[in-house]
């Protein structure tokens, strides 16, 4: 196979060498991937064995992807002074043994925390994955092995939620964790032995103060999307719920300010803030994040409609989802190659269209759907989706200076994560609002059905400001087509 072939002049490692590395990057990729879509599945069964509110327990996912937002930029910053080789094993570590914690969890406590974290473990490794990459594979094959990886996380993406709900058929939900823990080994031993050490610069400085204020200002603006999620729900919370949100709002307003003041006066900046100067990057970069708050808003909402409003068991609910990401299978490829001759801009404005439209369908998903019906509704978030994805990252690092590229990854990463996790603490919110204690069953039934409609009606609400967004980008390719001509 020509990835893993020896010719004069490659650079990184020798084939077998290559191979090796990329299996343990590539194992390492499945199980992030896995974990951040097959628990979305268990969450219902998660509540349930736990006894607690369907609100609550959303920061079993929440956590995982609060911490991972907080620390990727850190460890993209990090991995130049300790090396590939150290952070990978470490990061790879603390995911295998937090996973031994979450399946040996007994309280909601202990799980979130060991889910905290299993997101700090990824992060690390997930920071620096197409880095190392890059390191170990020649030129001459980088875009193959690259979009080998997209390939990979698409299909994870795809299968997970089935892997995830023939588990729980059969299983209870620690063994969704439990899994990790033969792979991880496997993936520490192969890292260990061929993953270049040395590290890039390791006499850099690193911008600790910008690290402790970039935590600091999205951890808090999470917290503060979280505040009303609380289980209590009551009335007379509400006060104390909205003090303790404006709190981590200003907290996050505060900390945010003093980080840019700091990347502006900082040697060597945690992130350089010239990337953000052109206009192109900053508006693909926002229109990612809204992107992603709708998809991870539809990600959480969707199994407690599946489960809990319409009553499939959690393996039929899995298999609901497989559109989606089959959608984005199907879709992603040609639009990459699309953006190849036409605008990225135009391609990802055309697919957040489509994304709207499938959005507003599951919104207005009868009672007593059709599994047919579902299933075509989410297909089209799915094609319109990776219509999107794509040609938007190709447009955020196209517009970035090569220097610049691995900052620009590491945003890229961030938009993505973060977007998840705020879209899933606003589903929290709409949860605790509208699922209070009730008596009756079909009362609490119909009260999680009306949480769940109108957090699918809040996602079609921020794919509406994405489409705003990306349709911005359009003048000033219109203006670049223009000056071709």
């Amino acid at each position: 196979m020509e990835l893993f072939s020896d010719q004069p002049g490659d650079e990184g490692l020798p084939g077998r060498e290559r191979g090796l590395a990329m299996t343990a990057v590539m194992m390492m990729t499945t199980m992030a991937v896995f974990d951040g879509s097959m628990v979305n599945v268990a969450l219902p069964q998660i509540a349930r064995a736990l006894n607690v509110t369907a609100s609550s327990a959303v920061w079993v996912s929440n956590g995982y992807l609060l911490s991972a937002a907080m620390t990727l930029a850190i460890f993209a910053a990090l991995a130049g002074r300790v090396g590939f080789r150290a952070l990978f094993a470490t990061g790879l570590g603390v995911f295998t043994l937090a996973s031994v914690g979450c399946a040996l969890s007994s309280s909601l406590d202990m799980l979130i925390i060991m889910r905290v974290l299993q997101g700090i473990g990824g992060a690390a490794t997930l920071s620096i994955g197409p880095a190392i990459l890059r390191s170990v594979f020649p030129n001459r094959v980088l875009g193959r092995i690259l979009g080998l990886n997209a390939l990979l996380i698409a299909t994870s993406t795809a299968i997970s939620p089935v892997i995830g709900g023939t588990i729980l058929s059969a299983m209870s939900w620690q063994w969704l964790f439990a899994i990790n823990i033969p792979l991880g080994i496997v993936a520490v031993i192969l890292t260990l032995r061929v993953i270049p050490g040395d590290p890039a610069s390791s006499r850099e400085p690193f911008d600790f103060a910008g690290a402790i204020l970039s935590a600091i200002a999205l951890g808090a603006l999470i917290m503060s999307a979280g505040a009303f999620s609380r289980p209590e729900g009551a009335a007379q919370q509400t006060l104390s719920d909205l003090n303790t949100a404006i709190a981590y709002g200003v907290t996050a307003i505060v900390a945010g300010v003093a980080f840019v003041w700091r990347q502006r006066r900082a040697p060597k900046p945690l992130l350089p803030l010239t990337m953000f100067a052109s206009s192109r990057f900053s508006l693909a970069a926002l229109t990612s994040l809204a992107s992603f708050i709708s998809q991870g808003m539809t990600f959480i909402a969707l199994p407690f409609l599946f489960q809990s409003v319409y009553g499939y068991s959690a393996f039929y609910s899995a298999l609901l989802f497989t559109p989606w990401p089959i959608g984005i299978i199907l879709a992603a490829p040609h639009a990459g190659r699309l953006a190849d001759r036409y605008p990225s801009a135009i391609i990802s404005t055309v697919g957040l269209c489509l994304f709207a439209a499938g959005l507003v369908l599951l919104a207005q998903l009868p009672d007593h759907a059709n599994v047919w019906d579902i299933g075509l509704r989410s297909l089209l978030c799915g094609i319109g989706f990776g219509c999107f994805q794509s040609p938007n990252n190709r447009e955020m690092l196209s517009n970035a200076s090569r220097e610049n590229s691995g900052y620009a990854s590491g945003v890229l990463a961030i938009m993505r994560t973060f977007g998840q996790c705020l879209g899933a603490a606003f589903v929290g919110i709409i949860l605790s609002i509208y699922v209070q204690s009730a008596s009756d069953p079909l009362k609490s039934v119909m009260q999680e059905a009306q949480a769940v409609r109108l957090s699918l009606w809040v996602a079609v609400a921020a794919t509406v400001l994405a489409i705003l967004i990306s349709v911005s980008r359009l003048r000033n390719t219109g203006r670049l087509l223009h000056k071709a001509r």
